[in-house]
């Protein structure tokens, strides 16, 4: 019986996708006196290498069938894999001569890359569903007693560190550490794969009986919210813009900067019609402005709130060019994200060492589920992707809103979305002029946005708002009203409904109930 602590490597069973790294390693183990088993492409590309591994085929006596579906599955392999270091487990093997693996490197068949091509097919996902793979991984987890398992390539290095420090062996740690990682491995693996079928079954917004939340970290962070907790950045989605981010310069992106790049860039995909800018704070908008070019939005959006938007992250939905750069430079802001940056721009803003400025693409979908963790679970819903043609809601006010309104509802109205609530959101000719976020009353957020925008000199006569749920009393339309208000757009469904609608009309005020509410907790 072999010491549990450090057990030795004898054979090693070795079937791996990616290539890189294995001829090496292969290499390091021979050296050491480890026999080598392999099969199909693995096999192919050691023998290239002048190396001769001993083939899944000769130790089962069985051929790869089924188009390469069927070659590890059998006893021979399983049964040197799954056996304990037992007096009663070691002489079944010697009975049915199963020698034992004790190392197993797998690394699955790239069902995630697959799905990810635009021209994949169902067929084509379906194939890059592995079996074998997973099997062997998880007996060999499962047996980390006795067996070590390797994953992916990054974990090459540490194993030879592994055997050279312990006389060709494995420790406990080190085998424990590893099984972990493949249960995470072949449980995202699973998971990549359940998501993709339900999806293709037409039902990628359904919330399915049981749920795994998977994703593969990008990097770790320096720390949380707060400097004493521990973070890192994960991705889940191969559909989402940050999936497919890059920073081209600045400082080391925090939890905090991902979390308002988020919030940015789901703003400005609103608005992928026209040229539009948003700067964020907290994840909430504290800038935000459409016009005919990039610059003109940028420096409308600065205007609503310039004391707010310091130490800021400004989102682009189109490349930043130099005359956007010259414009910036003098303003502090931690990051600035856009579909991408012309070389002048760069060479203007890398300037500022500190500042991290963030390429993706914005064409990319985004996550169909919303996920917020509470005590002991999280709660999952569908995104709020819903955006009906304002035109089409109902006019419920003596006045009717007028062309240049219905232009303004539309802007302020994608925005509001946004806003923390209770959300008032003020907008005159789609520039943002005034936001009242996160108050417990609808008035009291009215009157913070008008707080606001007198703050910064932005005058609210006839403006445009946007309120993310309805009025419960009139109250708040006639403090909107008083300040400059000429038009709201509201959900409506209020018990005060009628009270309301005469309090615009009163102040002449046209008002629209868009029919479904915006509430972001």
């Amino acid at each position: 019986m072999h010491n549990e602590e450090y057990h030795p490597l004898r054979r090693a069973l070795i079937s791996v996708y990616r290539k890189e790294g294995v001829v090496s390693l292969a290499k390091h183990l021979v050296d050491m006196g480890v026999e080598i088993i392999t099969s199909g492409g693995t096999q192919k590309a050691l023998n290239e290498a002048g190396q001769a591994p001993r083939s899944v085929s000769d130790i089962t006596q069985f051929p790869e069938m089924l188009d390469g579906r069927v070659k590890t599955l059998h006893p021979l392999i399983f049964g040197g894999i799954l056996h304990k270091e037992t007096p009663e487990h070691l002489s079944q093997l010697d009975h049915h001569q199963i020698g034992p693996i004790d190392l197993v490197i797998v690394n699955l068949y790239p069902f995630e890359e697959t799905i990810t091509r635009e021209d994949s097919s169902l067929s084509d996902a379906i194939e890059k569903i592995d079996i074998g793979g997973p099997s062997l991984i998880r007996a060999a987890a499962k047996n980390f007693k006795y067996k070590t398992v390797l994953v992916e390539p990054d974990q090459y290095s540490e194993l030879i560190s592994e055997l050279e420090s312990h006389n060709g062996g494995t420790s406990m740690a080190f085998r424990h550490k590893c099984a972990i990682r493949a249960f995470e491995h072949t449980a995202r693996y699973n998971a990549l794969i359940s998501e993709y079928l339900r999806e293709k079954a037409g039902g990628e917004s359904d919330l399915p009986a049981e749920f795994t939340l998977q994703g593969r970290k990008v990097q770790d962070l320096r720390y949380g919210e707060n400097p004493h907790q521990k973070a890192a950045f994960y991705v889940s989605s191969r559909k989402n813009p940050l999936n497919d981010y890059k920073q081209l310069h600045g400082k080391e992106l925090s939890y905090n900067n991902i979390l308002d790049l988020d919030a940015a860039l789901t703003m400005v995909r609103e608005y992928m019609d026209e040229p539009t800018s948003v700067i964020v704070k907290h994840n909430n908008p504290c800038g935000a402005a459409q016009d005919k070019d990039l610059l003109t939005s940028y420096k409308k959006a600065l205007a609503t709130d310039p004391i707010s938007a310091f130490g800021g992250i400004v989102g682009f939905n189109r490349p930043v060019e130099e005359k956007l750069a010259t414009e910036m430079k003098s303003h502090f802001f931690e990051c600035i994200i856009a579909p991408e940056f012309s070389e002048a721009a760069m060479e203007i803003l890398t300037k500022k060492k500190n500042l991290r400025l963030v390429t993706c693409n914005l064409r990319m979908a985004t996550d169909r589920h919303q996920i917020r963790t509470v005590s002991g679970g999280f709660l999952i819903q569908s995104s709020d992707d819903l955006m009906i043609d304002i035109r089409n809601s109902k006019v419920v006010s003596k006045r009717k809103p007028t062309e240049k309104e219905w232009k303004t509802m539309a802007f302020v109205w994608r925005l509001s979305k946004h806003v923390h609530s209770n959300a008032i959101v003020f907008a005159r000719d789609n520039q943002l002029l005034g936001i009242g976020a996160g108050q417990m009353s609808r008035v009291d957020a009215a009157e913070l946005a008008i707080a606001k925008a007198a703050k910064t000199d932005n005058i609210l006569t006839d403006s445009v708002v946007a309120s993310d749920a309805f009025f419960p009393f009139r109250d708040g339309v006639d403090v909107i009203a008083r300040a400059g208000a000429r038009a709201i757009i509201q959900p409506g469904g209020s018990v005060r409904d009628d009270e309301v609608i005469a309090a615009a009309d009163e102040h002449d005020v046209a008002m629209v109930f868009a029919g479904y509410r915006h509430f972001k907790h």
